[in-house]
């Protein structure tokens, strides 16, 4: 499928499912990992990633559009256009739209690693993703001396 086809798709699906036109663009984006599409804010546009194509088919790009266009006709109504909306639930239940996407295959996520310090006073716990300079910071609660801990 290349880019004037998926326009093409969109276009219907919008029409068919949600009796309103689509006429921004849409388009293949291949540097999108972990997700099946995007809605952008500004521009209007919606990008969908390709791998999703090749792994799981036309069923499973469909339902990713359905759920991008349900973002781009919400917000563009000013409607709760975000996961989180009611609006947005409710019309996703209705379209038939995905919730979740899976993950392709040979997709690696990002691990987060978890820095975890200790105050060598109050013995209070800390937690960050990003290492802290022992030597130049100390404890929030008693200006303690913070030790790494694993």
């Amino acid at each position: 499928m290349n880019q004037s086809e998926l326009q093409q798709l969109v276009e219907d699906i919008s029409l068919s499912y949600f009796k309103r036109a689509f006429i921004h663009e849409a388009r293949f984006n291949p540097r999108l990992r972990t997700t099946g599409g995007r809605y952008l804010l500004r521009s209007h546009d919606i990008e969908i990633n390709p791998k999703q194509l090749e792994a799981f088919g036309q069923e499973a790009l469909v339902a990713i559009i359905k759920h991008e266009l349900c973002h781009y006709h919400l917000h563009l109504l000013k409607k709760g256009y975000k996961h989180q909306d009611k609006d947005f639930k409710q019309l996703l239940e209705q379209v038939g739209g995905a919730r979740y996407c899976q993950l392709p295959p040979n997709t690696l996520r990002k691990v987060t690693t978890v820095h975890r310090y200790e105050c060598s006073d109050c013995k209070l716990a800390y937690k960050r993703k990003r290492k802290i300079n022992t030597t130049r910071y100390v404890c929030g609660a008693c200006r303690g001396k913070l030790i790494k801990k694993g």
